[in-house]
């Protein structure tokens, strides 16, 4: 439904298009035109500035909106200015004292384009540039489509829809935030560490926990990050995060840390709490989709895949981490350390510490098309071995600790090893990965870490 801000812009719109029309009709003189033309454009200006009034229209959100409500001026002037082309040609023109020359008529459908191009412009790009939810291919398909009749207007409308609905989701929940930040809900006896997994670096070039850490802080929070090689052998990575986590200890002043550690991360976790002294400074870890029985998967693809394969995609991934920021890194002491035989034996040897509180968090897909590649094609191979997987990591390979909890899958989607760490900083229908961590450090909370 167009709001009485939208009217308003529509409006100015028609006005700053059809001002040379409405000038014939009422004959009013070129001074009169000139003042009015100018008070117009400045109207036309700031709908383009601030198409929202009193929403925050230079916020993220609200320049995201901003685009939105661009747009759909955009549509209603454009299908109005149509309507009115159409009856000035058919009826108005010929009951005119005088018939308008070629060149006026050409020039009043430039100067309305051209007001109609830069409302349609400027929210593409205000959408384009703020929206999180737009992604990759909705973005793409508008700019492989946007000139196929019909077919543009319906992507338009799912665009809107989706910005929208962003809005309306980031609004929600910057309120709720305003309410809980009193209460500092997450604000634990000890401090967090977020404990990255294999492969990544935890904020090179991009924060690999996505809104997560913003959304704790907000509610009451310490956060820091275990800053461990992202693709090395367990024991050297965990002989890393242990000097981290001592210096944190060390510049905090803080007696002991939670540790909350996703994939590969909670088996270092555990290597540097058993086997490296690490118990005394660690209160609780909580792992998420953390492969402690391994991936029978990887056992496979290392016995079946021939050794110049293996050499290249090691030489490969080496080099592309040493650009993330690993200093030494071994692709393929991080992958064998990640088969079942290996977390088998990994496993008798590092019994948990009796002073630490062990707790687990799985997921699971639904189908294949519950993540984007390649985690839609890895979650059919591991399927194959381990049923119940989360795209990488077989559910009850998820499962350590006194307390195991299985994130409940949203609908026919189901939530992937991706999403428990927003990697792709989607807003899932019934699932909302940034709560899940609020209420998940507010546990820790209430339970004295």
């Amino acid at each position: 439904m167009l709001r009485l801000g939208k009217l308003w812009g529509v409006l100015v719109v028609l006005a700053v298009t059809n001002l040379d029309v409405l000038k014939i009709q009422v004959s009013f003189g070129w001074t009169a035109y000139g003042v009015l033309l100018g008070i117009l454009l400045l109207a036309f200006t700031m709908v383009n500035i601030a198409p929202n009034w009193g929403r925050q229209n230079f916020s993220r959100l609200g320049i995201m909106l901003g685009g939105e409500t661009l747009i759909e001026i955009y549509l209603f002037s454009l299908t109005c200015n149509l309507i009115i082309g159409i009856y000035l040609l058919r009826i108005l023109f010929p009951r005119l004292s005088f018939t308008p020359s070629v060149w006026s008529i050409l020039l009043h459908v430039l100067f309305s384009l051209l007001a109609e191009g830069i409302l349609a412009w400027n929210g593409f790009v205000r959408i384009y540039l703020s929206s999180v939810q737009l992604g990759i291919k909705w973005r793409g398909l508008f700019l492989l489509f946007w000139w196929v009749p019909l077919l543009n207007l319906v992507l338009l409308g799912r665009i809107c829809a989706i910005v929208r609905a962003e809005y309306d989701f980031e609004t929600e929940k910057e309120a709720q935030n305003k309410i809980r930040r009193l209460n500092e809900s997450c604000k634990t006896h000890y401090p967090i560490v977020l404990v990255h997994g294999v492969f990544f670096r935890d904020r090179k070039y991009f924060n690999y926990w996505g809104r997560i850490p913003g959304e704790l802080i907000r509610n009451g929070a310490v956060i820091f990050y275990g800053g461990q090689q992202s693709a090395a052998a367990t024991k050297d990575a965990a002989a890393e995060l242990k000097e981290n986590i001592l210096r944190i200890i060390e510049e905090s002043g803080c007696q002991k840390v939670n540790i909350i550690a996703h994939s590969k991360g909670g088996l270092e976790s555990r290597y540097a709490i058993t086997h490296l002294g690490l118990s005394s400074c660690v209160a609780s870890l909580t792992t998420i989709n953390t492969p402690h029985r391994g991936c029978a998967f990887v056992d496979w693809l290392l016995e079946k895949m021939p050794s110049c394969v293996c050499k290249w995609l090691a030489n490969s991934y080496n080099g592309a981490l040493k650009r993330l920021g690993d200093t030494n890194p071994d692709f393929l002491a991080a992958v064998r350390d990640l088969t079942s035989r290996s977390c088998q034996i990994f496993n008798q040897e590092t019994p948990d510490a009796p002073d630490v509180f062990y707790q687990s968090v799985g997921s699971k897909m639904k189908n294949w098309r519950s993540a984007p590649f390649p985690q839609s094609l890895s979650y059919l191979l591991v399927r194959h071995f381990e049923k119940e997987n989360d795209g990488l990591v077989g559910v009850e390979s998820m499962k350590w600790g006194s307390r195991f909890q299985m994130v409940p899958a949203a609908g026919k989607r189901g939530i992937s090893h991706g999403d428990m760490i927003d990697l792709y900083r989607e807003n899932i229908s019934r699932f909302d990965v940034r709560e899940f961590y609020v209420e998940l450090v507010r546990q820790l909370k209430e339970e004295g870490f």
